[in-house]
């Protein structure tokens, strides 16, 4: 028997399997119940800032909050997306200054530390417990994002020095195609609930459950009638959250939804938001008023950057408020990260033309403020 011909059918069986892997099922956790809701007290208020440049292009921003109230930023950056000199940076807000970016990732250190070939990296996730500050990214050994692999590091100096990546093992062959793009929710547990997606041959929503050390114990599939990626997930009480995923086509695409009742075992599709999707990113985030802020692309491309607000836990939503809404269609205003601070107030970052990360910085209080204040 030839491998030559029997490889691509070899491969294919193995990415099938891949994609229907689970790992056995663990007793149920809860999810850490979002903190009541209070009425706004912060005055109407919006700035936004260019994060400092690290290189000439840049992509998928990822927020936290450090313990000492600094806002820590991370996304990716090179001479171009895919190429051997992108690394995934950092920055730090302290006060109403940002710190010189610095890489925190490379291809060449996370090869030395997992052994693995890596020819790139890209999409980090920030978080902070207790002390730490985790970051996941994903990096590619062979092929496009849909080889990917996902790594853990960690840092116990806000950033100063990381742990080595480790690999996480999220399936059984090849161990690729998890790629994460939104933050984790807290476990009742002491674990982490991580929304993640898969992106090779099918293309669907997962959830990985965390536990204290950051293993993988549990493991399953947000079912969708279409091909979706990169969920965002809150949670509404111990027990449900809600999803929004990107719609990856074909045709003109709309936000989707899944939705759990048990801190994410099960998850159900639900419809469609009547909200427009170009196959692009969305962030989702809890305000402290309790309802949903929805971040996403407008209608037709990447070239408005719009807010939804639903005060019925993602049942209906309002009318659109414009971060950026640019007449050329070809502009690019994506991929979205949303952070609510301790202080009440609201951040936003997004790639800036793929030059540069955006930060934006606003209260509950200016989204209800009228239309025509704009930015």
């Amino acid at each position: 028997m030839r491998l030559g011909r029997t490889a691509p059918l070899l491969i294919f069986a193995a990415a099938f399997v891949a994609a229907a892997w689970r790992i056995p099922s663990v007793p149920p956790a809860a999810f850490m119940p979002p903190a009541p809701a209070v009425a706004p007290t912060l005055p109407a208020d919006f700035s936004s800032a260019l994060l400092p440049v690290a290189a000439p292009s840049a992509h998928a921003a990822a927020l936290a909050e450090l313990p000492d109230g600094r806002i820590a930023a991370a996304w990716f950056a090179g001479s171009r997306e895919g190429a051997a000199d992108v690394a995934v940076w950092l920055a730090l807000r302290d006060g109403a200054h940002w710190s010189a970016p610095r890489p925190i990732a490379t291809r060449e250190a996370t090869a030395a530390a997992t052994r693995a070939y890596t020819r790139k990296v890209g999409n980090p996730l920030l978080f902070v417990e207790g002390h730490r500050l985790h970051l996941w990214f994903v990096s590619v050994a062979w092929g496009g994002w849909a080889g990917s692999s996902l790594n853990h590091a960690f840092s116990d100096d806000a950033g100063a020095t990381w742990s080595a990546p480790r690999k996480l093992q999220t399936s059984p062959f090849f161990n690729i195609s998890t790629l994460g793009r939104a933050p984790p929710l807290r476990l009742a547990d002491g674990g982490l609930g991580l929304p993640v997606y898969h992106e090779f041959i099918a293309k669907h929503g997962e959830w990985l459950r965390l536990d204290g050390k950051g293993d993988i114990v549990a493991k399953a599939r947000l079912p969708q009638p279409v091909r979706t990626l990169q969920p965002a997930v809150v949670a509404l009480d111990g027990q449900r959250a809600f999803a929004a995923l990107r719609d990856a086509g074909p045709g003109p695409g709309k936000i989707r939804v899944a939705t759990t009742g048990d801190a994410g075992t099960h998850w159900q599709a639900g419809t469609a938001l009547p909200l427009p999707n170009p196959n692009a990113s969305v962030a989702l985030l809890r305000l402290p008023s309790g309802r949903l802020l929805l971040a996403g692309n407008g209608e037709g491309n990447r070239n408005r950057l719009l807010l939804w607000i639903s005060s019925d836990e993602g049942q209906t939503w309002g009318a659109p408020r414009a971060i950026e809404d640019d007449p050329d269609v070809d502009a690019e205003y994506s991929y979205p990260a949303l952070l609510l601070a301790r202080d009440g107030r609201i951040h936003l970052a997004y790639t800036w033309q793929r030059k540069g990360i955006r930060h934006a910085m606003f209260t509950e209080a200016w989204l209800d403020a009228p239309a025509g204040a704009k930015p």
